[in-house]
């Protein structure tokens, strides 16, 4: 802390390239997570009729949310998803929406 002008703290020239790099490496990771998503059409279209949950989530990870009242699970949120229904553990419906 080097000076206080007008409301706000100077941080001079070190500190102006940390917060720089530490935006740099969030901008990194954020773009990293957003490229790694399972929510593909490329796994979409690896789902069969007949899978298992297992065999499903071994395509696209641990389901969001699943109901057993429907037999159904989600991969995703409202916007982009996922969902897979089940008949007797078995893939017998599945649909996609927002997915590239």
């Amino acid at each position: 802390m080097k000076t206080l002008q007008a409301g706000y703290i100077s941080m001079g020239r070190q500190g102006k390239a940390t917060a720089r790099f530490s935006l740099l490496v969030l901008l990194i990771m954020l773009a990293v997570l957003y490229g790694c998503s399972k929510l593909t059409t490329e796994n979409y279209e690896k789902i069969k009729m007949g899978m298992d949950y297992g065999e499903v989530a071994g395509i696209l990870g641990k389901s969001d949310s699943c109901s057993e009242a429907l037999f159904a699970c989600i991969w995703g949120n409202e916007q982009k998803n996922i969902t897979v229904n089940f008949v007797g553990d078995k893939a017998i419906l599945f649909t996609s929406k927002n997915i590239r």
